[in-house]
């Protein structure tokens, strides 16, 4: 449904993205991830036709961008880190605008409206002047132009910016529900919202993806082996000595203990999967097996990790070590 084909796009001397690939799958929800000024929101500028590539293609439901913009531009909603408002419309008439822009016609136009302020809670302050409202429901309607013509894609950055701790639990359920009806990307630095929100994740770092999985695979092939929680009924020293026993196991590390049970991490070699001999051997020898369960490094430890430089980056809005804006910065200064 979304494809980037070698996407690049530099200006003048700075390159904000290098060589960006990926392909995100109907109904798929991929999270885009990256520090401040890694080229997240350049991507999504690429994809949506906002800005041209210098290199490469942008592919939306088997149009491409610059061949067939209309078309590929007909299947995207797109809410961009500051929402497309007019501050001086109400609501609904502003919906309604967007609607007609999209071509919505106008026997559909008023369900389709109501609709979206349902879908976005926007109920409350429809008839309100948007300039007046505060930034989280700003971006509320940001949300709601995105959906208005129901398009196959959603290309959201930074969804939840601005919103209270209520909405942003809200919008993350919204975005889920919209999962299979559309195919989504959101850009964040918020992990939680990775986590909790998206199937896969590509990591941007320095205009260039660094990775490109589930959060789950990535903990995986950054250890190198599996890791499995064990919460077991017995004496520590046995239940210890035995896991790491176990042909198979790299290594064992106990992590707690408390109401007769002890809690273990136990790491398996590389390419092996060792719950199965695990369950029997703690079964074979008369323990209670309370819980087991896959464990790993948590997505901020990946991300931290992934995007580790050898030397530390030049601050966002800084000037590099030649006096000039890097990454996306430099696109602020071509286009201002």
């Amino acid at each position: 449904m979304i494809e980037a084909i070698n996407l690049s796009k530099h200006f003048g001397p700075n390159q904000a993205v290098s060589d960006i690939n990926f392909k995100v799958e109907k109904g798929e929800i991929l999270g885009l991830l990256g520090p401040n000024g890694a080229g997240k929101t350049t991507t999504m500028r690429l994809l949506t036709g906002f800005l041209d590539p210098s290199e490469g293609r942008a592919v939306i439901g088997g149009h491409d961008m610059a061949e067939d913009p209309i078309e590929a531009k007909r299947r995207i909603g797109y809410l961009p880190e500051v929402p497309p408002v007019y501050p001086e419309m109400r609501v609904t008439s502003y919906l309604e605008f967007v609607g007609r822009l999209k071509g919505i016609s106008r026997k559909h136009l008023k369900d389709r409206v109501n609709e979206v302020v349902e879908k976005c809670a926007l109920a409350d302050v429809r008839y309100r002047i948007v300039g007046r409202l505060s930034k989280g429901y700003r971006q509320r309607v940001g949300l709601a132009q995105a959906l208005i013509n129901s398009p196959d894609v959603l290309i959201l950055d930074e969804p939840t910016a601005g919103l209270d701790p209520k909405q942003i639990i809200e919008t993350r359920q919204l975005i889920g529900e919209l999962a299979g009806e559309h195919t989504i990307i959101l850009s964040t630095h918020i992990l939680p919202e990775v986590e909790q929100t998206c199937q896969r994740v590509i990591i941007i770092n320095e205009g260039r993806v660094v990775a490109a999985d589930t959060p789950q695979n990535l903990t995986v092939r950054l250890r190198g082996f599996q890791t499995v929680r064990v919460v077991v009924e017995g004496p520590a020293s046995d239940v210890f000595g035995r896991l790491r026993a176990l042909e198979g196991v790299h290594e064992v590390e106990e992590k707690k203990r408390e109401s007769g049970t002890v809690t273990f991490e136990v790491s398996s070699e590389k390419g092996r999967d060792i719950r199965r001999e695990l369950a029997k051997k703690i079964v074979e020898s008369g323990w209670g097996l309370i819980e087991m369960q896959l464990a790993g490094m948590s997505l901020e430890d990946v991300f931290l990790k992934l995007t580790a430089a050898e030397e530390e980056p030049t601050a966002e809005g800084e000037p590099s070590a030649e006096g000039k804006p890097s990454g996306e910065d430099a696109q602020e200064s071509e286009t201002a």
